[in-house]
């Protein structure tokens, strides 16, 4: 299994949309960035992502797991384009701040944290328990 954080504007697609998208989950669609698109590529099904509100709260707000992989975004005819479905599974206990993962020394090379505009990135598995203990929730 590998982990991944997924960013969205929460005025746009909120954790409260992907949570009331239910079992199903959604197509994480719109994305026009090559790097991004091709870590989707890489996802595999049972995949678990860290839900992040960017812009304004800046902070992980859930886990989120990859329940269709790779396929056209339906969003666009441009071949080029694909995305993956993700399902909410929890919310954090405790939402977790950029502001926090960047003070906390462990997390220093995170993608977040040095290149905090990518809108899917992969998560090393000892940064997915480090930001899952900060948000007092069961990993798994």
């Amino acid at each position: 299994m590998r982990y991944w954080l997924f960013k969205s504007e929460p005025s746009t697609w909120s954790w409260d949309n992907q949570v009331a998208k239910g079992r199903q989950g959604e197509e994480w669609d719109g994305v026009r960035n090559y790097q991004a698109r091709n870590f989707m590529r890489e996802m595999a099904l049972g995949d678990r992502g860290f839900f992040y509100h960017s812009q304004k709260d800046r902070e992980v707000v859930g886990l989120v797991e990859v329940c269709a992989t790779s396929h056209p975004d339906s969003t666009t005819e441009d071949a080029r384009w694909d995305c993956v479905d993700i399902r909410a599974l929890k919310p954090m206990a405790r939402p977790v701040a950029l502001d926090a993962i960047k003070a906390n020394s462990d997390l220093a090379e995170m993608i977040l944290v040095r290149n905090s505009r990518l809108s899917v990135q992969p998560v090393t598995p000892q940064e997915w328990q480090i930001i899952c203990q900060m948000g007092a929730t069961d990993p798994s």
